[in-house]
């Protein structure tokens, strides 16, 4: 089993012993089991799946770090999560969409934040990606 610990900057979302999780880092989604050798890596934005006694929980994440320890430890700092059974699917595609033609109106000359712009391009498509593949499940 492997003492497991979720924590945003605002409070602690998730803290159990679980068997495995599946992680999104920038440099690829990786896959912890017990044991694993101790590392630190940057999350990226993605779908983070726990599998503890009760079953599997995704989670819609974005931006963070992962911090694997000793001892069956493992410590997730992120920016943003959200389960996914919470992720209210509608505001995610307003959310989008408004970001989406900010940045039709950067591209026409106006100055807008390209990279802020896209950065929230991509979290609501994972949060709309994630939530609907939770609907679909139940």
């Amino acid at each position: 089993m492997i003492n497991f610990k979720i924590v945003t900057p605002e409070r602690l979302v998730y803290e159990n012993e679980i068997y495995q999780v599946s992680i999104p880092t920038t440099s690829g989604e990786i896959t912890v089991l017990p044991s694993h050798i101790p590392m630190v890596s940057v999350l990226a934005v993605g779908e983070l799946k726990i599998i503890d006694k009760d079953g599997e929980h995704p989670y819609a994440v974005a931006g963070g770090f992962l911090e694997i320890q000793d001892e069956n430890k493992i410590v997730v700092l992120a920016d943003k999560v959200e389960r996914a059974d919470t992720i209210d699917v509608e505001r995610a595609q307003e959310a989008r969409k408004r970001a989406e033609e900010e940045m039709i109106k950067a591209k026409a000359g106006e100055d807008v934040d390209f990279a802020r712009l896209q950065a929230l391009i991509d979290k609501e498509m994972n949060r709309i990606r994630v939530g609907n593949k939770y609907r679909k499940l139940k």
